[in-house]
Parts: C-alpha cells; sequence; structure tokens
C-alpha cells in the first residue's frame, strides 16, 4: 500500500501514475502547508487547488502545516498518519538531486516505511513524452526570477513550451526549482480542475501564479 509526497505539480503525479500502473495501491496524499496552513510549502498552491486535486484522484490528502525548522518532524509525523491507513511505502518525484533522495529515505525510516522513487535518473524529455501521451495536463505556477520570466505563469506545459524553456538552458522538467507546475487533468482525475488566474507575487525570489478553484 502506497502513500504520496503531494506537491500537487507534474512529477508527483506522474511518480504516482507510474507506481500504480506497476500495479501499487494507494492510501493517500500527504502534503505539507506554510505555518499558517494556507499554502503549500513547494509550490505556494492554496489548500483549496490541493484538496481539489484530491477529490478528483478520490483519495484522502493528509496535510500538516510547519515551518521549515520543523518541516522534518511534521513530515515524518505525516508518514506516520499514512502507515496508520495501510501504507507502507511512500512515493516521490525526485528526478536526480541525491540530497533530496537521501532525505526522502531518512524520513521514511523514521517513519517505518519505504521510499520509491520512479523518476530517478530517467531522461526529461523522455518523462514529459510520456506525461503528454498519458493525457496530462499541468500549468506552471512558479517561476524562479532571473531564469524563466514570468510570462510563463499560468501556461499549459505542452512541448512547445517545454523545447522553449531548454533552448534557454532551463531543465524542461524544472527539477533544479526553475519552475513548478500544477497538475489540472489527466488520467487519475475524475474531472479536470477549473481554475482561474489571479494575482501574481514575487515571494523569496520566486514568481508564483495565485489560481482559484471555479
Amino acid at each position: 500500500m502506497l502513500c504520496c509526497s503531494w506537491s500537487g505539480g507534474k512529477d508527483s503525479c506522474l511518480a504516482l501514475y507510474e507506481s500504480l500502473d506497476a500495479g501499487g495501491r494507494l492510501a493517500c496524499l500527504v502534503t505539507m502547508f506554510t505555518e499558517d496552513g494556507h499554502r503549500s510549502r513547494s509550490h505556494g498552491l492554496a489548500r483549496e487547488v490541493l484538496e481539489a486535486q484530491a477529490a478528483a484522484l478520490g483519495l484522502p490528502l493528509l496535510a500538516a502545516a510547519a515551518t521549515w525548522d520543523d518541516y522534518e518532524t511534521a513530515f515524518v509525523g505525516l508518514l506516520r498518519q499514512a502507515a496508520n491507513r495501510g501504507a507502507t511505502t511512500a512515493v516521490f518525484g525526485d528526478i536526480d538531486i541525491p540530497r533530496h533522495r537521501e532525505w526522502e529515505e531518512s524520513v521514511c525510516r523514521q517513519a517505518g516505511m519505504n521510499a520509491v522513487l520512479p523518476l530517478w535518473q530517467r531522461d526529461r524529455m523522455t518523462l514529459l513524452e510520456q506525461w503528454w501521451a498519458a493525457g496530462f495536463e499541468a500549468r506552471i505556477v512558479v517561476a524562479r526570477e532571473g531564469i524563466v520570466d514570468r510570462s510563463y505563469l499560468g501556461r499549459v506545459l505542452d512541448r512547445p513550451t517545454a523545447f522553449e524553456l531548454a533552448t534557454t538552458g532551463v531543465d524542461p522538467c524544472g527539477e533544479n526549482g526553475e519552475f513548478h507546475t500544477v497538475v489540472t487533468a489527466g488520467p487519475l482525475f475524475r474531472q479536470p480542475l477549473k481554475i482561474e488566474l489571479r494575482g501574481q507575487v514575487l515571494r523569496s525570489g520566486c514568481w508564483f501564479q495565485d489560481l482559484a478553484v471555479t
């Protein structure tokens, strides 16, 4: 039985998709929020967006709010909650940053679980081609200032956009934090998310696209 570390973005979604396609069964999603509990730590998504994704997936969303200082303790607590629901393995969407994998394996050990990273060291464009072929859709919602222009915010990460980013030297999967996405449709979703693009804000060196579920 699986749980998925759910950012709301394409990589965690594709990792989940592959795990389920391999025969895994999913108990729940786990997501960390800022200390006020209003936005996800990784992608700055409003809680209502993550809850709408979970509803579209037909899955419970386990969440915890934390500062960066107590993030690890809170995340281990979430994994233990997932274990109480039957999960023995946590799915992560990282591709090739070793320190991320080491941290994920460490927190899973603390929670008495295993970590699995289905996308690990896979070719970026091959992953994206698989993403598109499966029928998923994601929009860019975070752009790192000075690396990805804020004009990309709100755009669907389709082939032309991915190739355009790659020609500028940006990782087309955004693995190094150049950009982040939100999944809005795909074969795991019971129905597409209907979202409205609102304002944009600069925080901690990144431009964030605010979204609302309609």
